[in-house]
């Protein structure tokens, strides 16, 4: 247990899960130091934070969304002498030995630049549905078969290496609510590190995923900025494949929505594309600082 563990969860309007979530750290047979950054809740979240005294509160004063968040509670915990840091979302929480086996399976394999559990709904029986999609889509990691090679898990928990993060560096700032995961992806596998999940430990992520239009067009438009920051293809392809995703998105949500939605999305996507347009600046120096060790 010598490796120093930091768990970062950013919260927001979060009190329902508030005591599963810092309970589970605190009952972690690895010990870890907890950073919470609460995005200036409105409900008892804070209120049910400050019961607990072991752990540090960072009040971000605004909702500055997961990735900007996050990346407070990294640069603090990366001064503090992190050797991991744990990501982990105010609706999960995990298991006794969670944070032990993440912690020993990268210590094992240093090319695994970010490891996840398995990630289980509310009856810790069931995977969650999302999830299952990224495991399937992986393949047995060649040093070990309890893990499974992907190129993208979502950071509902995150057991993220220093190396990595000096590598990679933090979360684009670009990304409001969404994307930032996907982004962080693309990079760690462009400076060449492994993405895993790891079947050996597993915490709960008590989510409902619903179909909502608002939601799947702002997800649809972090879809494009993604693509567009994708430093594994070329700027040029970026382009062709945000063209693609343009008329290719309303179309996959067009079963769910309708045409009338469907047309609507096409166009608030071609508006979005075109005011990135104008911030290609912005976008080709995110691109060039991500090649960069962070």
């Amino acid at each position: 247990m010598d490796k120093k563990v930091f768990v970062v969860v950013v919260t927001y309007n979060g009190a329902q899960w508030i005591d599963k979530c810092i309970g589970s750290l605190q009952e972690s047979a690895y010990p870890v130091q907890t950073l919470v950054l609460d995005n200036a809740s409105t409900d008892d979240t804070l209120q049910m934070l400050n019961n607990y005294s072991d752990i540090t509160i960072i009040e971000t004063g605004a909702n500055l969304g997961f990735g900007r968040a996050n990346n407070i509670g990294i640069e603090k915990a990366m001064k503090a002498g992190a050797d991991f840091i744990f990501l982990l979302n105010q609706d999960a929480w995990v298991f006794k030995h969670t944070i032990g086996n993440l912690v020993e399976k990268m210590g094992c394999y240093p090319q695994l630049g970010i490891l996840s559990p398995m990630h289980y709904i509310a009856d810790e029986v069931t995977l969650d549905g999302n999830f299952r999609k990224y495991l399937e889509r992986g393949e047995l990691f060649a040093a070990d078969t309890t893990v499974t090679v992907v190129p993208f898990v979502n950071a509902a928990a995150w057991m993220i290496s220093r190396q990595c993060i000096v590598k990679v560096g933090y979360f684009e700032p670009l990304f409001g609510h969404y994307g930032e995961d996907r982004n962080y992806c693309d990079r760690v596998r462009y400076h060449g590190l492994t993405i895993g999940i790891d079947r050996d430990s597993k915490i709960v992520h008590d989510r409902i995923i619903a179909r909502n239009f608002k939601k799947d067009v702002i997800q649809s438009q972090y879809k494009i900025l993604t693509t567009l920051l994708d430093i594994n293809k070329s700027y040029a392809a970026s382009h062709l494949q945000v063209w693609k995703e343009i008329i290719g998105l309303p179309k996959y949500f067009s079963k769910y929505y309708g045409g009338a939605k469907a047309l609507q999305l096409l166009t608030k996507l071609k508006i979005y594309y075109a005011e990135l347009l104008l911030k290609q600046g912005e976008i080709l120096s995110a691109r060039k600082k991500s090649k960069r060790n962070g």
